[in-house]
Order: C-alpha cells, then sequence, then structure tokens
C-alpha cells in the first residue's frame, strides 16, 4: 500500500490513480469471495474478514471497495447465481480484475426499499429490466451489477416480492447508464450517482432464492451488515493507532499529553471500541457464513452494524479532537476520518430505523413473554443473557407497551449494547486480555446506563410546532 502511493493522500481527490486500483486487484484480495473450485481461496468469512481489515486499516475508501464487490456481489451471487454463469463471472474477477455491485436504493425509495419501482416483464424468455437507481458505490465502475426489481403483472401492479438479477456490462443489450455523478461528501475515492436501467438479462442471470426474493434480501443484507465490523476494524485500530502516536509526540503545559487524564478518558474509549469490535469480529466469523441462513436474525445483525458504525465515527470524533486544529484539515487523517466515517451510520439501513426495528423486536418478545421487565427478558435471550447478568438491578426497567418510535429507538440503542457486551464477555471467556475486557465491560455499563436514564425521562406526546416562530432574544433584554 505504501511504496508507490500515499495511502492517506488517496482520499483527497475524487477517484484514484488507475495504477493503484490494479495494483491492489493484482494481488487477488476478491479471491477470498471466490469458491476454490473456480479458482478462489474459498467463501471463508474469516478470510474475507481479514481481507477487507488490512484494507480499511490503510484506506476506508479502498476496503469499502473491496467490501462492494465481496459482500454485496460476490457473496450474494456465490449462494443464489445458477451455476450456468459463474465460470465466466468468477473468471472476469481473478483474471480481468472486474468489480461488481448492488443497486437497491431508487431516488424515491431508500430506507422504504420494498417499494421500489424497478421492474421486470418477461418477454421471451428474457426478463426486461426498467427503472432507476442511485447511492450504488462503485456507479460507473464495477463491470457487474446485482440489480433488484419487481415483476409486473398483467393489470399493471407490482408484485410484493422482490428479484435479484446479475448483469454483465460486457453483454450486449444489458445497459446501466449513469445520468448523473454526485458529489458525495466523503469517501472521495469511490463514485457515486444516479443510473438508468434498461436491461435485458437472460432467465440464466436471475439469482435463484430458495424461498422467497424477499428473504433472500434478508439474508443478504443481514450477512453484509454482520461483515461491516471487519472494515470497522481496521479502521478502529488506525484511529486508536494514529491517537496514541499523536498524544505521545504532543507535549502540552510542559507535559505529554497521555498525561491528562481527559486525554486518557477517551484513549480508553477508543480502546475499548477496538475491544468490542475484536468480539463482534469472531462472532461474525463463526455466525455469518454463506452456510447460515441470516434472513431472521435481524436484531444480531442490526446490532452489530449500528454498534460499529456509530463506533467508527465516535473514535474519529475522539481522533480530531486530540488532534486539536492540526487535525481540521482534509489532508489529515483525523479531519477526513470524521467525514469518511459518518455514511456508516446511514448505508445499509440508517442506525434510527435498525435501532427503531431492535426496539420493536425486543418489545414483541417481551409481549410474548407477557414479561414486562426489560432485564428478565434479557436473561432468556441467547443474545444478552450473560451481559444480562453482568448488568443486574440495572436492567431492572418497566417497558409499557406500545411505544413512541423515540422510546423504542433509545430502547433499540440500550439493545444493541447489551449484545455488544455479550459477545465482549464471550471473548473474555476465551482467554481474551482481561484488563481490556473490564474497561470494556465498564465503557458500555456506563453507555447503558445513560441511555436507559434516557429512556426512562422520554416525553412520547412531545411534538415540535414548525409553525411557531420563535421570539426574538433581543425582546427578553433587561
Amino acid at each position: 500500500m505504501r511504496e508507490r502511493e500515499d495511502p492517506d493522500r488517496l482520499g483527497l481527490e475524487r477517484g484514484m490513480p488507475p495504477f493503484v486500483l490494479r495494483e491492489v486487484l493484482a494481488a487477488d484480495p476478491l479471491s477470498a469471495f471466490i469458491p476454490v473450485e473456480h479458482g478462489g481461496r474459498g467463501t471463508s468469512i474469516e478470510e474475507g474478514g481479514a481481507v477487507l481489515e488490512a484494507m480499511a486499516y490503510e484506506s476506508l475508501g479502498l476496503g469499502l471497495i473491496l467490501g462492494i464487490s465481496g459482500l454485496l456481489f460476490l457473496q450474494p451471487f456465490t449462494k443464489y447465481g445458477q451455476e450456468a454463469v459463474k465460470a465466466k463471472v468468477y473468471e472476469g474477477f481473478l483474471r480481468d480484475r472486474k468489480l461488481g455491485g448492488l443497486m437497491l436504493t431508487e431516488p424515491g425509495h431508500g430506507s422504504d426499499a420494498l417499494n421500489m419501482q424497478t421492474r421486470w416483464t418477461l418477454e421471451d424468455g428474457v426478463h426486461e429490466l426498467r427503472g432507476t437507481k442511485h447511492w450504488a458505490g462503485l456507479t460507473g465502475w464495477a463491470d457487474y451489477w446485482l440489480l433488484s426489481a419487481r415483476r409486473v403483472y398483467e393489470d399493471g401492479s407490482l408484485s410484493r416480492d422482490v428479484d435479484l438479477f446479475m448483469c454483465d456490462l460486457d453483454e450486449p443489450g444489458q445497459r446501466v447508464i449513469v445520468e448523473e455523478r454526485y458529489n458525495n461528501l466523503g469517501l472521495h475515492m469511490i463514485p457515486y450517482g444516479r443510473n438508468r436501467i434498461e436491461a435485458s438479462i437472460p432467465a440464466a442471470q436471475r439469482l435463484t432464492p430458495r424461498t422467497t426474493g424477499v428473504k433472500l434480501l434478508l439474508d443478504h443484507l443481514n450477512r453484509s451488515r454482520m461483515q461491516m465490523v471487519a472494515m470497522a476494524m481496521g479502521f478502529l485500530r488506525r484511529m486508536l493507532d494514529e491517537a496514541t502516536a499523536h498524544c505521545r509526540a504532543r507535549e502540552v503545559g510542559g507535559q505529554s499529553l497521555l498525561g491528562y487524564d481527559q486525554v486518557q478518558a477517551r484513549l480508553v474509549e477508543m480502546q475499548s471500541a477496538v475491544t468490542v469490535c475484536t468480539a463482534m469480529s469472531v462472532h461474525m466469523a463463526e455466525h455469518a457464513g454463506l452456510e447460515f441462513n441470516l434472513a431472521a436474525r435481524g436484531v444480531e445483525a442490526n446490532a452489530m452494524k449500528s454498534w460499529a458504525t456509530d463506533a467508527m465515527h465516535e473514535s474519529a470524533q475522539s481522533l480530531l479532537q486530540l488532534c486539536g486544529a492540526m487535525g481540521y484539515r482534509f489532508d489529515h487523517i483525523a479531519g477526513r476520518s470524521v467525514v469518511d466515517s459518518r455514511p456508516w451510520s446511514i448505508a445499509e439501513g440508517s442506525n434510527d430505523i435498525l435501532y427503531d426495528q431492535i426496539g420493536n423486536a425486543f418489545v414483541r418478545q417481551m409481549r410474548i413473554a407477557k414479561q414486562r421487565k426489560l432485564g428478565a427478558v434479557m436473561a432468556g435471550e441467547a443474545l444478552t443473557a450473560r451481559a444480562s447478568e453482568r448488568l443486574g438491578t440495572l436492567l431492572d426497567v418497566e417497558v409499557d407497551a406500545p411505544l413512541a418510535q423515540r422510546e423504542q429507538v433509545q430502547l433499540g440503542r440500550v439493545v444493541s449494547r447489551v449484545i455488544a457486551m455479550e459477545m465482549t464477555l464471550e471473548l473474555g471467556a476465551r482467554g481474551y486480555a482481561a484488563d481490556l475486557i473490564e474497561a470494556s465491560v465498564g465503557c458500555l455499563t456506563r453507555e447503558i446506563a445513560g441511555l436507559l436514564a434516557d429512556y426512562v425521562r422520554a416525553s412520547p406526546g412531545q411534538q415540535v410546532d414548525l409553525e411557531r416562530a420563535s421570539a426574538p432574544w433581543r425582546e427578553f433584554l433587561g
């Protein structure tokens, strides 16, 4: 990474020098996502995660490029694609260094993806896709795309199910036209934009679900969300290393920054984030394999994704705070990391929505158990049992359904941190450094206590009056 180009300068301009991507792909990092029988290294979640972690440590943008091709294209294609077209596609990745991506969201349907309007009809054995997609990473770069669409019935209505199709832009009639390139705020090396779909897709390129297309999509998205912790792992380690090096070298008031208690507090939080993400990475490697159906494991996947991406932004903010004014530049790792880490809490499901889904799932579980005490329900769940015992009376909180959405979101935040603690305690039981485990559990306990305090104090009926103008402050001068 550092022999011919400074990774820290790659993100300053949009795109990247062609030789950089060429030489990165020449090392065959995407072979970790391709089956051995097709010339790859296999589909081990452990090895794929290690590749993403290593790349994200050097460059979050380059890590995401591999993540888009590996997680969003190759994994679902490997699991659900038809054998007739696999050999050619894998050869394109391994021999021709091609890239792949996923087109799901639309200008009018982002979080509301299941109501997408991209549609398909079957004409003479060929699927005709028409529609518009946007915010697909690698717009204009990827050679292969997974396109989501809904079938059109004779009366003009759209199916409630969703289908995925593999589109090969080198084949005639399979067209994705870039209509606009977006000026994305961060992650400058990755192109985004709006695309018009005019593709004629052969039947062999339609992905085959085990049951329904929606469950295929849930299995795919939950697996991808779980594996986002691999890229978070590399990024969090980089933030901690940069912060440690800066604090050792920087002197303020005649002493090293390391001598200040508040600096130590930030470093402890950053170190704890690395420890928790380590625990999540172990869990990911053991539970996110292609052999598992993850369609029903939304709470687990959402908790991992939302915690990890929140931690990324918080660690970047801490690095910027420690670096001070010198970090408030886009050509400094601290300033750039704040901007580059921000969209991760929006991509693949806004964290607010994911927290709402987590909270809703736990409210349903409490209703089934006919139990109002949060801790009592958590004590009986595999994802939270050990952490619930550790937290004790802190979870002795009554949940009175139905909840206002803001309460449900806050509950989801609490649950995600308890799940994070569960995975951390499991890591400790396997022999990880006890002092780091205890520090991380302490950080999570303090965060959970604060979140629960806010949950208890919530005012569910309070609404903002958008029509009421605020009085000018000068009217209240004495």
